[in-house]
């Protein structure tokens, strides 16, 4: 058993760069639905998947999800990659949840194909071990996967009442019930909770690149079996950052007082 966890927790082989890069929309005006940009300065390390559908305030449609594994698959392979931000370009909303009016015109057949590669993106979203990801929702993107994931949040009677209504939280509602970590006062340009998100990004870029990997597995794979089979898993992950430049730098660090200079090895 610890064999075959081993194997399933390994990080990926060696990443390829990714380019910044837009993918095109089936709307008239070939407007993008989702763009990929890397930050520089600073916020090197920093990339953002910019959500811009505003025709259907960023509802969840067949070709916003399709773009958004494409770009997740891609971000996967990218090495430069420290820090993802999920943000909407669309002000005033970040996502209607999924798109209703095109999946009235799907077949029973189609809807079920469609719900399902929608719970395949919550999963890439809430579940990607090669960068400290941001999820602005705890990976409760308004779509599937929501009876699953709520309850393992809040608990399994308070996701029941969320559920069964249909109940609206406010930000301070859903901070309160430990739905997201942070709430901010909007600003006059409408993007406060991104100028958080992105203080928080640069809160986890300074840090081993692998380390936060790795513990975002551990801390992910954990949550679901015995706390016997976590430690088990956070001893398999901690085994891989033994051998690496990381540690032995973060560790030189520590004993010269200086900062650390991480290079993802």
């Amino acid at each position: 058993m610890l064999r075959a966890l081993t194997r399933a927790l390994r990080l990926p082989r060696p990443w390829r760069p990714l380019q910044t890069r837009s993918c095109a929309s089936d709307g008239a005006a070939g407007d993008p639905e989702i763009q990929v940009r890397v930050l520089a300065g600073p916020d090197q390390g920093i990339t953002e998947i910019l959500m811009n559908r505003p025709s259907a305030r960023n509802a969840l449609g067949n070709v916003l999800v399709s773009e958004l594994l494409e770009a997740l698959a891609r971000l996967r392979e990218d090495q430069q990659v420290r820090v993802l931000l999920f943000r909407s370009g669309v002000k005033g909303v970040f996502c209607a949840g999924a798109d209703l009016k095109e999946r009235e015109q799907m077949s029973e057949a189609e809807v079920g194909i469609f719900v399902q590669r929608l719970r395949g993106l919550m999963n890439e979203i809430a579940s990607s071990a090669v960068m400290g990801l941001i999820e602005t929702t705890r990976g409760l993107l308004p779509g599937a996967g929501g009876t699953q994931r709520l309850p393992r949040c809040l608990g399994v009677a308070l996701a029941k009442e969320l559920i069964f209504t249909g109940r609206r939280l406010s930000g301070a509602q859903a901070q309160a019930l430990g739905l997201v970590n942070h709430t901010v006062p909007q600003n006059e340009e409408g993007n406060a909770a991104y100028h958080r998100a992105r203080a928080l990004a640069q809160e986890i870029l300074p840090q081993a690149p692998i380390a936060v990997r790795l513990g975002k597995v551990a801390i992910d794979r954990g949550m679901d079996v015995d706390i016997a089979s976590g430690m088990a898993i956070e001893g398999i992950c901690y085994a891989q950052n033994i051998p690496t430049q990381d540690r032995l730098e973060g560790m030189a660090a520590f004993r010269e007082k200086r900062p650390p200079r991480f290079v993802g090895k």
